[in-house]
């Protein structure tokens, strides 16, 4: 008899967990249930799967409200329904329109109007009126306008129990973003909208059978249902099955012979064997797609990347959805697809950040909006952020918020309202909070994607399903992620950078000469990486000094032996030292080295992992990879996980392996899974990488402008400059007859972008650029006003920050000239003048001006000096006793150095103190690294950017070298003139 249940999917509303919902429903014997979440339909695939687990009819529908009132019900006869539902709601979302006063006029759908909002006009067959068990008195005044027999049970259920109740409440408070106390009743639901049975639902209305009778006929009417785990994606590309399946055959030949030549036997076999796998469990059309999708953006010119498990295809790379060999690197195919795989692969294809909503755009074209979508996720209350956000309710100050949140411990106990915090945070972890989109996702259904869901629209512009990658692996759809990076980005503006700058065409894409390349191996094995994508962090950069890395292969396991997982577990370190020393360990067991001689029996790359579930632990295939999956966050729930992790410990004892041995396999297995890559998305980033460093190598500076330009690398933007200047670029201010809006190079002079200076309209930056397009350079300040009619602010911005010292008038002559010109008005010049009138001067007093001014300035506006380097602003002329390239040469010997602080890296020590890694770079513009342990730490610690003396001791590992800090302080620089 409950037509009306909110699960926790009524966002910051409902309290139940939809499995909890149907299995307290189960044990009170309710046979039919319906989930009506409020403008939503994220919980309805779970809802149907968990109700045919308890022996549970389900019914799918929603409740509609608007500003926070209900204004009715919908229930779905059948799919079809739900599928009129999902369409209405989401016209509702998709167009941002309120819902309207009367919903249309549905075929397979049931509407139950509340009595507070009884429709005006006729009830239709399908319309019913809904009457709680408080409004029976009121409901006998409805006899004269409506038949009995279009009364039904309306008993809304949103509490298991009542202390459920003071949840909700906070819950609400979040929601309206206001105090506890704020709450009025209209903000809250019931208090008796409580799970019962259905005898306890029906005993206020005993003295009213036909209603009871109607809401039982109502309620038979009505069912859903799903298969689950089959294929729901679109299922042809051509005209049938077997079209999809000679068609891929026939581009995966062409493309072999492309990739490998008429002759290659290897290549035949292994591209005839994953056709088999690929047609046999039906992935032909979904590879078709990704080659429709790749074929259209090489059509346009657009780089892509294709990566993830999909690049163990030979398939995928004959198709050219990727550049990686699967046969040169001997990938694992049975990673992506194997026969006994339960759940869809997915291809993860990059693009450029600036290109990648085009291609999403043609793939909604190309398949149909009614059949595509992003993929939705859901953002849940989590770690510190439900006690912050109850902090908020209870109205804690920001300072105790702070504590409450990082020291939840200390406050146990401590005072009331503490507690009821961190008991009311501990109930909503993992409620869902918010609906967002995943990062890349792409879903293109055989059926309209509102079979399964309601729509999104959110900021980027695409429908976007209400539900995430774990319900859409559930019900049978296979992803396919369109990801964007600004690696891509920066490679592509590089190539177009050098074709300007130099006149020069370079293929980014031909990565087979770019590993033979004398030049990129040499720098490559300096780790001289700052810029390169993926492998410029100070830990990547220290791994391959380690490795004295000038490979590509050894560059594959680098990509993913720095990952935390490898790290944390030691293996890191282990691999390094067997790196160096190849016969001087023992393998744990005889499987290490069988399945691990490539990577001296350290697990290095995901599929490791399923080697050694399988071999070692006698798992199948399916299984291991279930485990995989698992430990990378893509499975929900730990029942499977731990299912599995049992019989591993079981085969492993069956097969006789020691148990001690089996643990510590184990605990690799375990500290690595989660954080590893596969081998084939490793390649990918590989390649990536060598073009990137095959550009630094030959065009360090455009290379370097376009890393600037794309922003997103791991450094601030001013280290990035500091490595153009360092690989012998000019570095030249903003100047309105040279810059353009983002950084621009002339020869090896490089001018910084209006987009870097703070506060500088766009508007502004743009107009400069095109005035100057069209009619040519500016000859003076009074020219320029005249051209571009900037406001006084803006126009004061710019001669600030030098982009005007073409003039060869100092600033503060500058900044007087506009004053006098705008008549101290601070409104835009409004008329272009027909002609120029002559300019008016003025006898000027002998203003004062130096360079330290000029620095202030810089860093105010642009984030960093640049007519001058940082180091000369220190009060001190002492720059060190050595510079970081002399740093191998004082091995062993305690040291002063001064470095710029560049960036630094928090971890903590086996006994859980915090410690930190350094990076610094000198007065030469040379990197250097250093560590700080706890006490040091403690005594003298980081206190935010500027330059630091450094007293330390110079160590090396594996030809790497760092600086054991002992002490260290911020050195202070001189006063700002400005203020003086």
């Amino acid at each position: 008899m409950i037509i009306n249940a909110h699960s926790y999917y009524s966002r910051r509303y409902g309290t139940i967990p939809v499995k909890e919902l149907v299995s307290k429903a189960a044990l009170l014997g309710i046979k039919t249930l319906a989930l009506t979440d409020i403008n939503n339909t994220t919980g309805i695939i779970d809802f149907v799967k968990a109700c045919k687990q308890n022996g549970i009819k389900p019914i799918a529908g929603i409740e509609f409200r608007s500003n926070g009132l209900l204004r009715y019900i919908g229930l779905a006869v059948n799919n079809e329904g739900f599928r009129e539902l999902n369409e209405f709601l989401s016209q509702h979302n998709l167009e941002e329109a309120p819902l309207p006063e009367r919903p249309p006029d549905f075929a397979n759908v049931f509407i139950i109007w509340p009595l507070n909002n009884i429709p005006h006009h006729r009830l239709r067959d399908h319309e019913h009126i809904g009457i709680k068990p408080g409004e029976i008195t009121k409901m006998m005044t409805l006899s004269s306008r409506f038949a009995r027999s279009k009364l039904v049970i309306l008993h809304t259920v949103t509490f298991i129990n009542r202390d459920d109740f003071v949840l909700h409440q906070n819950l609400r408070a979040i929601d309206n973003n206001t105090l506890i106390t704020m709450l009025t009743p209209r903000d809250l639901a019931g208090k008796d909208e409580l799970l019962l049975s259905n005898n306890e639902i029906i005993l206020p209305y005993i003295d009213f059978p036909e209603i009871i009778e109607n809401t039982r006929r109502l309620m038979d009417c009505c069912s859903i249902d799903y298969e689950y785990g089959t294929n729901k994606n679109k299922q042809i590309f051509a005209a049938s099955r077997y079209d999809d399946k000679i068609l891929l055959e026939k581009l995966a030949f062409d493309g072999m012979v492309y990739r490998y030549g008429k002759h290659d036997k290897k290549a035949l076999q292994r591209v005839n064997h994953e056709l088999e796998i690929i047609d046999k469990l039906g992935f032909s059309t979904y590879f078709l797609i990704a080659w429709d999708i790749v074929r259209y953006s090489m059509s346009r010119g657009f780089h892509h990347v294709g990566r993830g498990s999909g690049a163990n295809s030979v398939v995928a790379y004959c198709l050219k959805i990727t550049d990686v060999d699967p046969i040169e690197l001997d990938l694992y195919f049975e990673r992506f697809i194997n026969p006994m795989r339960t759940t869809p692969p997915d291809f993860d294809i990059d693009y450029s950040w600036d290109e990648r909503n085009e291609v999403l755009d043609y793939i909604f074209k190309r398949y149909g909006r009614r059949y595509t979508a992003l993929m939705g996720t859901i953002q849940r209350f989590k770690d510190r952020l439900p006690l912050r956000e109850l902090g908020k309710v209870y109205g804690l100050s920001k300072s105790e918020i702070d504590e409450l949140v990082d020291f939840p411990e200390e406050h146990h106990n401590s005072n009331g309202i503490s507690n009821q915090i961190l008991k009311i945070a501990a109930q909503m972890n993992e409620f869902p909070n918010i609906r967002s989109i995943h990062a890349g996702g792409v879903l293109i259904s055989e059926k309209p994607i509102t079979y399964y869901t309601s729509l999104d629209l959110p900021p980027k512009g695409f429908p976007t399903t209400q539900w995430d990658m774990y319900v859409a692996e559930d019900i049978g759809f296979e992803k396919m992620d369109i990801l964007s990076q600004r690696g891509i980005g920066h490679i592509k503006e590089c190539a177009d950078i050098i074709r300007r700058n130099r006149r020069q065409e370079v293929d980014v894409h031909d990565i087979a000469r770019f590993k033979k390349d004398v030049k990129l191996k040499a720098q490559l094995k300096r780790a001289e990486t700052i810029g390169c994508f993926y492998i410029e962090s100070p830990a990547m950069r220290g791994l391959l000094t380690k490795l004295r890395c000038d490979n590509y292969l050894t560059l594959v396991a680098a990509s993913s032996i720095v990952r935390p997982g490898v790290v944390r577990s030691g293996m890191m370190r282990e691999y390094i030292y067997r790196f160096h020393n190849p016969h001087d360990f023992e393998y744990i067991h005889p499987v290490m080295e069988e399945q691990l001689k490539e990577t001296y029996g350290v697990m290095v790359y995901q599929e490791d992992v399923l080697k050694v579930c399988h071999h070692y632990g006698g798992l199948n295939l399916a299984e291991s990879d279930v485990l995989r999956r698992a430990m990378s966050g893509k499975v929900r729930g730990k029942e499977e996980f731990q299912r599995i992790v049992e019989r591993f410990f079981q085969k492993s004892k069956q097969l006789g392996r020691d148990e001690a041995t089996t643990k510590e396999v184990w605990r690799q297995v375990e500290s690595f899974a989660g954080y590893a890559f596969s081998k084939a998305h490793s390649a990918s980033y590989a390649a990536e990488s060598y073009q990137s460093l095959f550009l630094k190598a030959h065009y360090p500076l455009e290379f370097m402008v376009a890393v600037i330009n794309n922003f997103g690398g791991y450094y601030n933007t001013w280290v990035y400059f500091n490595e153009a200047q360092r690989c012998g670029a000019k570095i030249e201010l903003p100047c309105i007859n040279q810059s353009d809006y983002k950084t621009t190079i002339y020869g090896e002079r490089v001018f910084v972008g209006f987009i870097h200076i703070q506060n500088l309209e766009n508007k502004t930056s743009l107009k400069i650029v095109e005035e100057r397009r069209i009619n040519g350079v500016f000859a003076d300040l009074e020219e320029f006003i005249q051209r571009v009619r900037p406001t006084l602010e803006q126009l004061i911005l710019l001669i600030r920050a030098g982009a005007l010292r073409f003039t060869g008038i100092s600033k503060s002559r500058l900044l007087w000239d506009a004053h006098l010109f705008f008549g101290k008005s601070k409104e835009t010049i409004n008329q272009t003048a027909l002609f120029i009138s002559p300019k008016r001067n003025f006898n000027m007093p002998h203003l004062e001006h130096n360079i330290i001014e000029d620095a202030y300035d810089e860093i105010e506006l642009i984030g960093f000096p640049v007519s001058i380097r940082y180091f000369e602003l220190l009060k001190t002329s002492f720059r060190g006793e050595i510079m970081a390239k002399e740093m191998a040469t004082f091995k062993g010997k305690t040291v002063r150095m001064m470095g710029e602080l560049v960036t630094r890296k928090f971890t903590k020590t086996k006994s859980g103190q915090i410690m930190n890694f350094g990076t610094f770079i000198d007065n030469e513009g040379e990197f250097f690294d250093t560590t700080h342990f706890p006490k040091a730490l403690d005594q003298w610690p980081f206190r935010g950017h500027g330059i630091y003396l450094i007293l330390g001791k110079v160590e090396e590992e594996f030809g790497f070298y760092t600086l054991i800090v002992e002490k260290m302080a911020k050195l202070p620089i001189v006063p700002d003139p400005r203020s003086a």
